[in-house]
């Protein structure tokens, strides 16, 4: 038995040791030699990063979707957590050409044509939604998220915005969408409680919930395919940065595997209060 048992023991403290003296990550053949640093990931976000993009502005935490995003991107090119160093920018400073003090950075990023000539954009890891506020304390606030709930609020909305056609084509409320020359009218009207509803993309209706409009409220947010002409946010990197192909490999991944669908119910629907609406009822 002891003959038997001495090799084992003897490869199991050598494996130990293996594990012990190991690098802490290991990059992975594609974005090996590709970063800005050596063996590590620079990720930059704003200065200052708000929730739910990235909750308390610390997005070393892993803490909001951005966060969460970019950690779950450098994981599949390699880098563990403590292999990730962050950075601050501008929103305009970042989309400038030129070299950049980052591997990538997200900070809702549209993915544009007059920015594809100055900058790259990874595969799209995010595409955003419609969703809908109202205020608190009123009777709307009170209205669940279905589809034929919704339908017998009064909306308002920017003439020639997405919202307008959003509201014709998609959710065909009762009453007649009133029209507005601009979203700063639209937050004015139901504040004067000459609407019940509006509707933004998310970004713009978490913006405008918490900041525009005094007791915002979100009710939920459609599902994505009911989104004609929805925004794609993608990751910025310098032009013609060869850690390019090694990121949309990544992003692929993590779309595949619904990693990205969970974190966005996490960060984007459940912390924000914001449940999927459901069309069917």
């Amino acid at each position: 038995m002891k003959s038997r048992l001495l090799p084992l023991l003897i490869s199991a403290v050598a494996a130990a040791t293996l594990l012990a003296t190991a690098p802490a990550f290991a990059a992975n053949e594609c974005s090996a030699g590709k970063t800005l640093n050596s063996d590590r990931l620079t990720v930059a976000t704003g200065n200052p990063a708000y929730p739910p993009w990235v909750m308390n502005d610390a997005p070393e935490s892993g803490e909001g979707f951005e966060s969460a995003v970019a950690f779950a991107v450098a994981e599949r090119m390699g880098f563990d957590k403590s292999s990730v160093d962050w950075v601050r920018t501008s929103f305009d400073e970042a989309i400038q050409p030129g070299e950049k003090n980052f591997d990538f950075n997200l900070q809702q990023y549209s993915i544009k044509p007059e920015r594809l000539e100055v900058v790259d954009f990874s595969e799209v890891y995010y595409t955003t939604t419609m969703a809908v506020v109202v205020r608190e304390g009123t009777a709307a606030a009170d209205t669940a998220a279905t589809a034929s709930s919704l339908k017998k609020l009064k909306f308002g909305a920017a003439a020639g915005t997405s919202s307008q056609p959003f509201l014709e084509k998609v959710l065909q409320p009762e009453q007649a969408t009133l029209l507005y020359d601009d979203n700063a009218d639209v937050v004015a009207a139901i504040t004067a409680n000459q609407i019940d509803a509006i509707v933004f993309d998310l970004p713009s209706a978490l913006f405008v919930s918490a900041v525009q409009l005094e007791g915002g409220k979100l009710i939920g947010q459609f599902p994505v395919e009911n989104n004609e002409a929805p925004d794609n946010f993608g990751l910025l990197m310098a032009k013609g940065n060869p850690l390019k192909e090694c990121v949309d490999e990544a992003i692929k991944s993590l779309h595949e595997d619904g990693t990205f669908k969970d974190l966005e119910a996490t960060w984007l629907a459940d912390a924000t209060g914001a449940p999927v609406i459901d069309m069917d009822k």
